[in-house]
């Protein structure tokens, strides 16, 4: 019998050392949390959503407005619109692929950024098109976000060059397989409709999510959801061609950003930080055993309740929790005259609450 147990450790060993895995961890200092503190103490101001139905999707990822109308992208590839004054939903198109970040060009196109087929356009009456799917011949694995300067240049997010969305089980768990390596394979690109180019804007970033550019087009940011923090690129002025951080340790995995009124840009943070893997930032060969074990002991997004709204400086503005996750795993917000909209990567509908019930600064 101890022989046999012998054995059993042995192979367990082996087998932990050894098995071949998706991942080859690089070896980083995640910054220590300050937690849920000072600027993003805990409060309860995202306990009052109103939940908006979407019966047969859900998994509301991106959001955009139009005339008063919410455009939103589902899980199942649907781009939904939602009027705001009658309650309607309409199936506008369904991608059959995977829709994350969206955004309306000067002639309302909706530019979508499909993990699984590049940067598409759907015209008003519900056509797509694809704008691009590959760079010097080579295919974008994992669009994400995007946004539109006054010119017309689309900027946008390539997660990761390694852990493409459709080929390693869909956004989501590539997303974790790219964040466990922090391998830095995340850039941000931009496509010119002028000469149909798509060109190298930054790159080295680990997991590049959301994308928002700025009101008079002269930055553009970029969520570094591996990172904890988000970059900001300068587009014109004394430091355009450069980048600097504008928000770093933040106490969650950012997602999208989205331009808000009055000079806010609204960040969603999808989970809260994960101390395990924060202590193991630096011992790869340990992270890489961590993806040798059960789904359910590996890296996930905690059911926990989280935007905030911030300056182009990178001055907090409002920081709005649930920390009972009722609503979770949020993605990021978008500001109409009256309401806060709240979206999400695995809830089953959408969510909003009233600008009067939440502080704003």
């Amino acid at each position: 019998m101890k022989n046999i147990s012998l054995s059993v450790l042995a192979a367990l060993l082996i087998y932990l050392l050894l098995w071949p895995v998706a991942t080859d961890p690089v070896s980083w200092e995640a910054p220590q949390t300050t937690g849920y503190t000072d600027d993003f103490a805990q409060n309860n101001q995202l306990s009052a959503l109103e939940i908006i139905e979407l019966t047969d999707t859900h998994g509301p990822e991106g959001l955009a407005l139009l005339n008063g109308e919410i455009y939103t992208a589902t899980r199942e590839g649907w781009i939904l619109k939602y009027n705001e004054a009658s309650g309607d939903i309409t199936k506008m198109a369904n991608t059959n692929g995977s829709p994350l970040g969206l955004v309306f060009d000067a002639n309302d196109n909706l530019l979508i950024a499909d993990a699984y087929k590049g940067i598409l356009s759907m015209s008003p009456e519900g056509e797509l098109t694809v704008l691009t799917n590959s760079m010097d011949g080579v295919p974008i694995v994992y669009a994400d976000d995007l946004d539109v300067t006054e010119d017309g240049k689309i900027y946008f997010s390539d997660a990761s060059t390694k852990f493409g969305a459709q080929a390693n089980g869909g956004t989501y768990a590539a997303s974790l397989l790219d964040i466990a390596e922090h391998g830095s394979h995340g850039r941000l690109l931009v496509y010119d409709p002028a000469d149909q180019s798509t060109k190298l804007v930054m790159d080295g970033l680990n997991f590049a999510n959301g994308v928002a550019t700025a009101a008079d087009s002269s930055f553009v940011l970029v969520n570094e959801t591996g990172t904890y923090r988000v970059q900001k690129y300068w587009l014109k002025g004394d430091k355009a061609g450069t980048a600097e951080v504008l928000i770093d340790n933040l106490p969650g995995f950012p997602d999208n950003i989205v331009r808000g009124r009055d000079g806010r840009f609204w960040v969603g943070l999808v989970s809260p930080r994960s101390q395990p893997l924060d202590n193991l930032s630096s011992s790869p060969m340990l992270r890489k055993m961590v993806q040798r074990l059960p789904q359910f002991m590996q890296l996930k997004a905690e059911a926990y309740s989280h935007v905030f709204a911030m300056d182009a400086e990178g001055n907090v503005l409002s920081s709005l929790q649930d920390p009972n996750g009722q609503y979770h795993t949020n993605t990021g917000a978008l500001e109409t005259d009256d309401w806060l909209y709240i979206s999400s990567l695995h809830a089953d509908n959408l969510a909003r609450i009233s600008k009067e019930k939440i502080s704003l600064q």
